[in-house]
């Protein structure tokens, strides 16, 4: 298990849209929103990147692993990443991480097409938990075997305490050469 770093761009809040990514910092991996609008770029390792993309603005923040899941399509390459972002109301915080540990994030690394599932803690931010899911491509998100885990009693009752919630897909994105 290995802690993250994120640094989020908006591009919608941009003056101007964001450039090509021309270079990367070393072991940098960008994602861009299926909307276009938000492009996440992670790092591993311990200290955070020196510097940050050309025409990024913002502070990468450390996410530290809580729980790596191997999935069914290990050893693929992940064309798509799948991101829930949330908080949780306090009094179901013991259940949430419970219902992540021992059903959801198990349950969807078994679904065919996934190849890894994570999950992450923000300890100094909000949203303050990220599920991240590496995907060999789109269509995994909407498969009867994801959409089956996605519908267990457990998760009925964890979801409704969730606040501050965004779920986005992403596709890998390339330095332009």
């Amino acid at each position: 298990m290995q802690d993250l770093w994120l640094l989020k761009s908006d591009t919608s809040m941009a003056e101007q849209p964001l450039a090509p990514i021309r270079t990367l910092p070393p072991g940098v991996q960008p994602w861009q929103a299926m909307n276009g609008i938000l492009v996440y770029f992670y790092a591993a390792g311990n200290t955070p990147p020196v510097l940050t993309p050309q025409g990024v603005a913002g502070e990468w923040k450390r996410l530290a692993c809580l729980q790596e899941v191997q999935g069914a399509s290990a050893g693929q390459v992940a064309s798509h990443h799948y991101v829930v972002e949330t908080d949780v109301l306090p009094e179901f915080e013991d259940d949430l991480n419970a219902w992540y540990a021992q059903e959801h994030l198990p349950g969807l690394a078994a679904v065919p097409g996934t190849i890894r599932a994570a999950r992450y803690i923000d300890t100094a931010g909000s949203p303050r938990y990220y599920a991240c899911y590496d995907l060999a491509g789109a269509e995994t998100l909407g498969s009867p075997e994801w959409l089956a885990v996605r519908a267990t009693p457990w998760s009925s009752r964890v979801r409704p305490a969730f606040r501050n919630t965004g779920r986005t897909m992403f596709r890998r994105l390339s330095a332009a050469r």
